[in-house]
């Protein structure tokens, strides 16, 4: 029997065109190109190859391959909800990009009336995409292409507007992103998938389960991610030796949640095997737990280690945290990402802390004020000109201790986890308003819904909210 559309015929042109028209306007009005990208600024003097585009453009496309590769194959283990997991993660990430540039730039437009379109942009305005993009994971399958964009249009000025305060007024160092993108991905989408709670699906069902071809196609996806990952922690650092150890530290902590995910795969499961979903999600939780001191001197065992807790952390949370969560607090978190983005951002966090405390000169030399710019000497301090005979280039800080400084970074993670759940809670209610063609629980998880799918398209399985003991979902 050919199931319904949901009425995407007219709804997702409707809101595709209209928001289209409105960027359209948006651009034309606001947006132009920065120095490096306009020909009214160069002349015979101009060096092409020191154009921004040249230091930036590899961290870009690498990004790009995570963002549009790596998550959307990522997304694709359900047997019968690949199209739904890589195409709507493609729509969603184009439409979040485009969105990003624009809201991410109005506080730039606030001071000179135009935003200055360059790759640093784009670079940011992936970052953003980022978070989007891991809080569909909490609703993966549960919600119309509608649905998404919406939750794009609406998280998009909620992240811009947290980043920038808590960049402007708690002035923190997170260069990897674990506080600003992978906890404020998390809390939102946890918000979300709160109000959009369904109780049938607790008891299981029989579309979440995967295939032998699916479980690959997600790994490549993971294997993407993992390769390109030490670009994503790095692309914000300070060029030169703190860039390099934000790579060095991101391939130790990724490699050591690797390895003890193998063993502790084989170590929690019922028959003594590996389990694929562990593969594809608890072997990148290092890449987040080194996050928020991924620039700084933590030392490379100190990396190692935080990949081996966060993988821990993570796998527990798969195996227990995420059942309790869906069973007692309504927070069916679809693709766990509580654990591989929340606890690890959270423990990344503390890690930042940590590093942020016993930062010295005696481990840095004058560059501390470099790495923790905000701890640098206020303008008019005779010790910011003597520092500035060694590094003539050091900007004027605010003076902040150690101790101050880790105070700021906990105002962040409250304040960051704070805005992003009610942001996400609100977002969630509107979700719910019926003419966003939401799947019927019966029809989550299911290609067909939304696609034309190809004749061998499996049609045998009929939902049933009590064949509980049939259903095979990512964390079991």
């Amino acid at each position: 029997m050919k199931k319904n559309s949901t009425g995407l015929r007219v709804r997702l042109p409707a809101l595709i065109f209209a928001l289209e028209v409105v960027i359209v306007v948006l651009y034309v009005v606001f947006v132009t190109y920065d120095d490096s990208a306009n020909a009214v600024l160069q002349n015979n003097q101009t060096k092409p190859m020191e154009n921004s585009l040249y230091q930036n453009y590899s961290v870009f496309a690498d990004i790009q391959v995570m963002i549009f590769i790596g998550f959307g194959c990522l997304l694709a283990f359900f047997r019968r909800y690949g199209f739904g997991g890589m195409v709507f993660n493609f729509l969603t990430a184009t439409f979040a990009i485009q969105w990003a540039i624009l809201f991410q730039g109005f506080f730039q437009f606030y001071h000179d009336g135009k935003i200055h379109l360059g790759v640093m942009n784009l670079i940011n305005a992936e970052f953003a995409c980022a978070v989007v993009l891991i809080s569909f994971g909490a609703v993966l399958g549960k919600t119309s292409p509608v649905q998404l964009l919406v939750m794009a249009m609406l998280e998009i000025p909620v992240f811009a507007i947290t980043e920038w305060a808590v960049l402007k007024y708690l002035k923190i160092n997170d260069a990897g992103g674990s506080i600003l993108i992978h906890l404020f991905a998390c809390y939102f989408g946890l918000g979300v998938t709160f109000v959009l709670y369904r109780p049938n699906l607790n008891v299981g069902h029989p579309k979440e389960a995967t295939s032998y071809q699916s479980d690959l196609l997600s790994v490549m996806g993971t294997l993407f991610l993992w390769v390109f990952w030490p670009s994503f922690n790095s692309a914000l650092t300070l060029k030169g030796d703190d860039q390099h150890r934000a790579v060095l530290h991101t391939f130790i902590g990724l490699s050591a949640s690797t390895i003890t995910a193998f063993a502790l795969s084989t170590i929690l499961s019922k028959n003594g095997k590996i389990s694929m979903a562990d593969v594809q999600n608890v072997t990148l939780a290092g890449g987040v737990t080194v996050g928020a001191s991924v620039d700084m001197m933590i030392s490379p065992g100190a990396a190692y280690a935080l990949g081996i807790v966060g993988c821990i952390a993570c796998m527990l949370g798969y195996k227990y945290l995420s059942p309790f969560l869906a069973r007692r607090l309504r927070i069916q978190d679809q693709c766990g990402i509580h654990n591989l983005h929340g606890l690890t951002g959270l423990i990344s966090s503390l890690a930042g802390i940590c590093a942020i405390l016993l930062a010295t000169e005696e481990t840095y030399g004058p560059s501390l004020y470099q790495t923790f710019s905000y701890r640098a000497p206020m303008e008019g301090d005779p010790q910011l000109e003597e520092l500035r005979k060694l590094i003539p280039d050091l900007e004027a800080g605010l003076g902040r201790s150690a101790q101050e400084q880790a105070l700021f970074q906990v105002a962040a993670v409250i304040g960051t986890i704070a805005a992003s759940a009610v942001g996400g809670f609100l977002t969630g209610a509107i979700l719910k308003l019926p003419y966003l063609a939401s799947p019927t629980d019966e029809n989550c998880f299911d290609d067909e819904l939304f696609f034309d799918v190809p004749q061998e398209y499996d049609q045998q399985e009929v939902w049933s909210p009590v064949l509980k003991d049939t259903c095979k979902t990512d964390v079991e």
